[in-house]
C-alpha cells in the first residue's frame, strides 16, 4: 500500500538549515530560522522559565494524563495577558491548551471546517503553513495582498475580502508582528477591520504568535481586542513558543469566543473531540512552566524584563537597517524600521538570494524573508554591503 505514496518536496527552510550548518566560512549569517537570537547568536532559555522548571522538578508529584484540554491552569493564567482584565469577556470566552501555535491554528481551522466553513480569506505573503493546514483540511484559501509596495499594510485589500466573505467563510488575521513581512495594521486600520467584521457573517480566526515582540503585551493585543469587542464569534490561536522561548516544548492555546454558555460548551466538546483524534493530549511540561511563571510575581517580572530586552534588541536592529537605507537604494530598508517582530521581507529575486548565500555566506528564505534577530552590531555592515552589491547599488 505504501508504495502508492508520491515523494514530497523537502521543506525549504529545513534544507536551508542544513546548507548553513555545512558552510565552514567563519562569517556566515543565518537569517532563515525563525527563532530569536541574542547579539552573540544564542537562543537562550529564559531565566524565568529555568526557575519555574526547577520548581517543577522539586514539586511535581505526577506525570499522569491531564485530558485533551491540557493544563487549564495555564490556559486561565494566560488569558488576562491576552484579553485584558475581563479575561472571560463576560463569560463569552473559553480555551484549551494545544501543541504550540501550529496546533492552535490547526484546531481552529478544523473547528471552522466542522462548522461548515469552506474557504478562508488570508493576506499574502503569510506564514507558509497557514495555507498548507487549510488545504489539508479541505478548506480553500482566498488570497489578497497583505501589504502595498510602499511598505504599509493594505487595509483596503482586507476590507474588500471581508466585504466579499460569506456565511461559510472565515477571515485569517495576524494579530501583530506579521509573519513574514513585519508590517502590521495601525490602530485606525484595526478599527475599520473590526467594523467590517461586525457587519460580516464571516468567522474571524486570529493568529497571535508573537505577542509582546512588537511594542508590548497591551499594544500588541489591542487590534485583536478591538475585533473581539465588535464580533459575536471568533477563534484565537496563541503561541508561547516565542515570547517564553519555549520553541521545542510546543506551548500554545486555542480560545473560542461565542455569545451563549451553551454554545461554548458545544464548541469545547467539538474542540476536545478533534484534539483527541489529532494529538490526544498536549505536552504538559512547557505549559506547566508558564503557569508557574504567571503565578509568581517575581518570576512574572523577570519574564517581562527578558521579553522587553528581546523587543528592544530587535528594535535596535531595525533602526540600524533603516539608517542604512541610502547604502542600498531600491531595497526600502527604511520600511524595516517601521515593522515589528522577528521578520521582514526584502524585494530580492531568487538569483540575488542565491548570490548572497554563495558569495557572502548570507542565508535567508527563498521568498526574501529575513529573521532580523540573526543580525548583530558586528555583522550588519557586512549584510548591508552585500545587499548593495547583489542589488547592483554599490558605489
Amino acid at each position: 500500500m505504501l508504495d502508492q505514496l508520491q515523494p514530497q518536496p523537502a521543506d525549504a527552510l529545513l534544507a536551508l538549515i542544513k546548507l548553513y550548518e555545512a558552510d565552514e566560512r567563519p562569517d556566515t549569517i543565518d537569517l532563515g530560522v525563525g527563532v530569536y537570537r541574542t547579539n552573540t547568536g544564542e537562543t537562550p532559555v529564559f531565566a524565568a522559565i529555568k526557575a519555574a522548571e526547577q520548581r517543577l522538578v522539586d514539586t511535581q508529584v505526577s506525570k499522569a494524563y491531564l485530558g485533551p484540554e491540557g493544563d487549564m491552569g495555564f490556559v486561565e493564567a494566560l488569558a488576562p495577558w491576552i484579553f485584558g482584565a475581563d479575561s472571560t469577556m463576560g463569560g463569552r470566552l473559553r480555551g484549551m491548551q494545544t501543541p504550540g501555535g501550529t496546533g492552535a491554528v490547526r484546531l481552529a481551522a478544523a473547528l471552522a471546517a466542522r462548522s461548515g466553513a469552506t474557504r478562508v480569506h488570508m493576506g499574502t505573503p503569510s506564514w507558509p503553513n497557514h495555507q498548507q493546514i487549510f488545504a489539508d483540511l479541505g478548506l480553500e484559501s482566498a488570497l489578497f495582498a497583505h501589504a502595498t509596495d510602499t511598505g504599509k499594510a493594505d487595509v483596503e485589500a482586507i476590507l474588500g475580502a471581508i466585504g466579499q466573505a460569506g456565511a461559510s467563510e472565515a477571515v485569517l488575521l495576524h494579530a501583530c508582528c506579521h509573519n513574514p513581512t513585519g508590517i502590521d495594521y495601525t490602530p485606525e486600520d484595526w478599527a475599520r477591520i473590526a467594523e467590517a467584521l461586525a457587519a460580516s457573517p464571516a468567522l474571524p480566526i486570529i493568529d497571535l504568535a508573537y505577542h509582546g515582540l512588537g511594542h508590548g503585551m497591551e499594544e500588541d493585543a489591542a487590534g485583536m481586542r478591538a475585533v473581539l469587542a465588535a464580533v459575536p464569534q471568533a477563534l484565537i490561536a496563541y503561541s508561547c513558543d516565542k515570547n517564553f522561548g519555549l520553541y521545542r516544548d510546543r506551548v500554545g492555546a486555542l480560545y473560542f469566543m461565542a455569545g451563549e454558555p451553551g454554545l461554548l460548551d458545544t464548541i469545547a466538546s467539538n474542540a476536545n473531540a478533534l484534539a483527541r483524534a489529532s494529538w490526544s493530549m498536549p505536552p504538559d511540561h512547557g505549559a506547566a512552566a508558564v503557569r508557574l511563571v504567571l503565578a509568581d510575581k517575581e518570576l512574572t517580572d523577570r519574564w517581562q524584563e527578558e521579553l522587553s530586552a528581546m523587543r528592544a534588541r530587535m528594535r535596535r536592529v531595525r533602526d540600524r537597517l533603516a539608517a542604512a537605507d541610502s547604502a542600498a537604494p531600491g531595497l526600502n530598508l527604511a520600511a524595516i524600521g517601521r515593522g515589528n517582530g522577528l521578520f521582514a521581507m526584502l524585494p530580492l529575486v531568487k538569483p540575488q538570494i542565491e548570490e548572497l548565500r554563495r558569495e557572502h555566506g548570507i542565508y535567508m528564505a527563498g521568498s526574501g524573508r529575513i529573521n532580523i534577530a540573526g543580525l548583530t552590531e558586528d555583522n550588519t555592515p557586512k549584510f548591508v554591503a552585500a545587499l548593495a552589491e547583489v542589488a547592483g547599488a554599490r558605489g
